[in-house]
């Protein structure tokens, strides 16, 4: 361009939507059966990739690729995303109070100094040469190889780790079992982090509290876990405690964040 000279307003290479003004409703027609969220909203998000949206175009007539789609579904108002858990379905009318009263038992117990553990069972993994999600360092050229199918070994089988975690102490136990998940091994977990720490931590303790999930080998409607408290509470001479989580709600337990969590990290 020369010098000076400055290009007057709509000139230039016209957009592909000036020369097919039917593009982004044949694109909203192809994307409409699979789009997320409320039309009235603002931000929109598909689950089809460009690229397959490209290739229909152009079985349609079309000369464009899958980056073009790309740009287009931006200026219509859509983006990836992933999903989120975030419907619960219904909700007991007592939920909330259930939390409240749950929070004031811990509160209670710990400004006294008693102890309070938090406890739950993670899923089983199994043990051997398997493959995990993530990467780390190694020569290049020279991954670490693991068995391509993952299939018990008869001889190793599964991991099954039930943790406690002292909610006062930020301190935590796992047992790790390998036959199944029972109330029976929950309650000896339990005997087994009171054996090697919680009783040296709270000599003087009288009580403990409890706090689980609804569901699993600890729930709130099993009779051999409360068959187990009790024979934990013979042994320990402790007044035991239990308050469980509504149903649905585990993930609030806080040895989910505080231990678990970081054991599924590494």
């Amino acid at each position: 361009m020369a010098a000076g000279r400055i290009r007057r307003a709509g000139g230039g290479r016209k957009p592909l939507t000036f020369h097919h003004p039917d593009l982004l409703k044949d694109l909203e027609q192809l994307v409409e059966p699979l789009a997320r969220g409320d039309p009235e909203s603002f931000l929109r998000w598909t689950a089809k990739s460009t690229r397959k949206l490209a290739a229909e175009l152009k079985r349609q007539g079309y000369r464009i690729g899958d980056r073009k789609v790309a740009g287009l579904l931006h200026q219509m108002g859509y983006s990836l995303q992933a999903k989120a858990k975030t419907l619960e379905g219904k909700q007991h009318p007592d939920r909330n109070a259930q939390f409240e009263h749950v929070h004031a038992q811990v509160k209670q117990f710990l400004e006294q100094g008693l102890p309070v553990i938090s406890v739950y069972t993670k899923k089983k993994e199994l043990v051997g040469n398997f493959s995990n999600r993530g990467q780390e360092w190694q020569t290049q050229g020279e991954p670490l190889k693991t068995l391509v199918h993952h299939f018990p070994d008869k001889e190793l089988g599964k991991a099954i780790p039930y943790g406690i975690y002292d909610v006062g102490r930020n301190e935590g136990w796992v047992s790790v079992g390998i036959d199944h998940v029972t109330a029976e091994f929950a309650s000896d977990s339990i005997l087994a982090w009171w054996k090697y720490m919680g009783r040296k931590a709270y000599p003087k303790a009288t009580k403990l509290l409890t706090v689980a999930g609804s569901g699993g080998s600890n729930a709130s409607r099993t009779r051999l876990w409360k068959v187990g408290l009790q024979h934990l509470a013979n042994l320990t001479g402790l007044h035991i405690q239990m308050s469980h989580f509504p149903l649905g709600t585990s993930k609030w337990n806080k040895i989910e964040h505080r231990m678990f969590s970081f054991i599924k990290q590494n």
